[in-house]
């Protein structure tokens, strides 16, 4: 065999096994980043269900003529607030996860001023279709917590291929950001304090 043969295979096996690896860098990103981008889907789905439900909730109360106006127009402002809050799943960061959980926490917290005040109307808390609409809610409060749950599970893998070395060295050059986990909002780790007022 020639002499200069030799640093020519040689060059060309490590050049084959840096596009080997590239490729399969890139291929395993692309990938995980999609699962955790149908991830994030998944969440906004569960928050649009809620949404609609509230609005029929909202439709349903609105049949009692005594029923709080406030109450109800706080619930509206809220939802149509939370529905204005958009992320880009391909691009997510810190500051769109805050604002769209502060838009959503504030949802549900108009929503649970809501329920503890239908407790004071028994019409309401009689009607079948309330009693429908507050039970599928309550399922879809679960819905929205697995769906975080799963979303954050999706983004770890993600994260650990594009963190770990020698892919970092990769990852910045091909774009790969590390993705955010969805977070809880600050205080929640604390009970709330619900109170009873029906005088």
């Amino acid at each position: 065999m020639k002499k200069w043969l030799v640093p020519v295979i040689v060059i060309a096996v490590v050049v084959f096994g840096l596009y080997n690896w590239g490729k399969n860098f890139n291929n395993e990103a692309v990938a995980l980043k999609e699962t955790a981008s149908k991830s994030w889907g998944d969440v906004e789905s569960s928050y649009q269900r809620r949404n609609d439900l509230i609005g029929n909730l909202v439709k349903t109360v609105q049949g009692a003529a005594d029923f709080e106006k406030s109450t109800l127009e706080a619930v509206i402002k809220a939802r149509s607030e939370a529905t204005k809050t958009t992320i880009d799943p391909s691009n997510i960061t810190p500051e769109q996860l805050a604002a769209f959980n502060q838009a959503q926490s504030g949802l549900s917290s108009a929503l649970s001023r809501l329920l503890v005040t239908i407790e004071r109307y028994p019409d309401i808390k009689a009607n079948q279709n309330f009693l429908e609409l507050q039970s599928q809610l309550e399922g879809t409060e679960n819905r929205i917590n697995v769906a975080r749950d799963r979303f954050n599970e999706a983004v770890e893998p993600y994260n650990l291929h594009v963190k770990t070395f020698p892919n970092s060295l990769l990852a910045g050059v091909l774009n790969f950001d590390e993705m955010d986990y969805y977070q809880a909002e600050a205080g929640s780790e604390q009970a709330p304090d619900v109170e009873f007022d029906f005088d």
